[in-house]
């Protein structure tokens, strides 16, 4: 079942962690896929319970290998592949960085010079983490 000598790059690609193999290999030279905190190169070949740190933009995605297909496979297939082990907590640092703080009801417009104002003063002076004592 397993194809033998996968390469990193290819075995990023058949298991849907980067879109295209050409994306997974630059991420390989640019240093975003680690394993053991050192870097790898794309020519590395994938073994069985390798465990590879994986930077995805804002995302440290950590993953261990199960096995290697034999070729891309579809995304309810993936599970058989590789175990995600990236905490849930990073799931949710993402989550609320892409999270739109800024609300404002439909039809009310811009805001004001005023509302602009209030808008820097909370996000300057209370904290991110959702405790809204002031900050000094």
């Amino acid at each position: 079942m397993a194809a033998l000598g996968v390469r990193i790059d290819k075995w990023l690609w058949m298991v849907r962690v980067f879109k295209t193999r050409s994306i997974a290999t630059d991420a390989c030279n640019a240093g975003k896929v680690k394993m053991n905190g050192q870097k790898i190169k794309p020519s590395k070949e994938v073994k069985t319970d390798e465990i590879y740190q994986i930077k995805i933009g804002e995302l440290d995605k950590t993953v261990q290998v199960i096995d290697t297909p034999k070729s891309r496979v579809g995304a309810p297939l993936v599970p058989q592949y590789l175990t995600d082990l990236t905490p849930e907590e990073e799931y949710n640092r993402i989550k609320m960085l892409r999270t739109k703080f800024e609300y404002r009801d439909r039809g009310e417009g811009r805001p004001t010079k005023r509302d602009r104002r209030q808008i820097e003063f909370l996000k300057n002076n209370y904290s991110d983490d959702g405790d809204f004592s002031e900050k000094e």
